[in-house]
């Protein structure tokens, strides 16, 4: 299964504005959101060091990943490269 797993944390502005962009996209696309200060594990387990970051998975496998604000369509160019 394609996903994207968005990274986030509430004091980060960045990922703040990334927000409507990612809920915007979860019409079109699977998304995962997942809160740094919430979910440290999981943070760690993809080395997440910075927020925002978008990480394209497939299969449970990390494909590419995007760090800090893009625009819309990186995200979905990156989700469609497979």
């Amino acid at each position: 299964m394609k996903q994207l797993v968005y990274f986030t944390a509430p004091w980060c502005g960045p990922c703040r504005q990334l927000g409507p962009i990612m809920e915007d996209l979860s019409s079109q696309v699977i998304v995962k959101k997942v809160d740094v200060d919430s979910n440290p594990d999981l943070a760690q387990k993809y080395g997440i060091r910075n927020v925002p970051t978008v990480v394209f998975t497939s299969g449970g496998v990390e494909i590419a990943r995007k760090v800090g604000l893009n625009p819309k369509q990186a995200y979905l160019d990156m989700y469609n490269q497979q």
